[in-house]
């Protein structure tokens, strides 16, 4: 199973990415995507989660209403649509991949990370 994120990089506070995870390996529909960060001295959290057939989303409060996760199982993939950005929001995004959806960290595939660096 490979997970590949993109769509990192430096952009000021209130603008806006959008994350790609790409995966391989795996029959995508059967698995509930995650995106997570972990900023410098901070222990990884959950910022979005996604089910198989995409019927059911969730968002931490902290990127309520600026984060929007969506996949695409035609094409393996899941999106993160970052708005609104601000400096508290840089860390490495990673995307993950779980048999079961879940909000807990315990996936069951990770992807290597991409950073995102929101300058004030």
């Amino acid at each position: 199973v490979q997970l590949q994120a993109s769509g990192g990089g430096l952009v000021q506070a209130g603008g806006s990415l959008r994350l790609s995870c790409a995966a391989s390996g795996l029959t995508f529909i059967r698995y509930a995507m995650g995106w997570f960060r972990q900023a410098p001295g901070k222990e990884r959290e959950i910022v979005a989660a996604i089910s198989g057939s995409g019927r059911t989303t969730h968002d931490a409060d902290s990127v309520k209403g600026r984060f929007t996760i969506s996949r695409d199982n035609a094409k393996n993939t899941v999106y993160l649509q970052m708005n609104s950005l601000k400096p508290e929001d840089t860390a490495i995004y990673y995307c993950a991949a779980n048999a079961g959806y879940s909000l807990e960290l315990k996936y069951d595939y990770w992807g290597q990370g991409t950073l995102v660096t929101v300058s004030s």
